[in-house]
């Protein structure tokens, strides 16, 4: 049985995924690693639990922002920036791996139409 070109084209992109984030994966882990240490330090400065430190920092890391933990004292505000500089980096970083992993699906299906 054939597969469809849909379905082949898919099949390349999530392999081109894989490979590529084993690629960046020690870049990510770091980016990650900052921010647990980051919500650490907040959680510890601010007096807050050590889980709503982390929390706070993967929500402010990805630029989501609730707004329902805020910091008060200007340490922690500087680390909340760093955060979202963090963030942005690594929202970039999974964007050209998905564009590249597209890229290198469609020159594998090319001419399969």
């Amino acid at each position: 049985m054939k597969p469809t070109h849909a379905s082949h084209v898919r099949r390349e992109f999530f392999k081109a995924v894989g490979f590529y984030l084993r690629v960046v994966w020690p870049i990510v882990s770091v980016l990650v690693l900052i921010i647990v240490v980051f919500g650490f330090t907040i959680a510890y400065l601010e007096g807050w639990k050590a889980l709503d430190g982390i929390y706070f920092a993967f929500v402010t890391g990805f630029t989501i922002g609730y707004g329902e933990l805020v910091p008060k004292l200007g340490a922690s505000r500087i680390l909340a920036i760093l955060l979202g500089f963090n963030g942005v980096l690594m929202t970039a970083i999974f964007a050209a791996v998905s564009v590249r992993a597209i890229e290198v699906a469609v020159k594998a299906t090319a001419g399969e139409e």
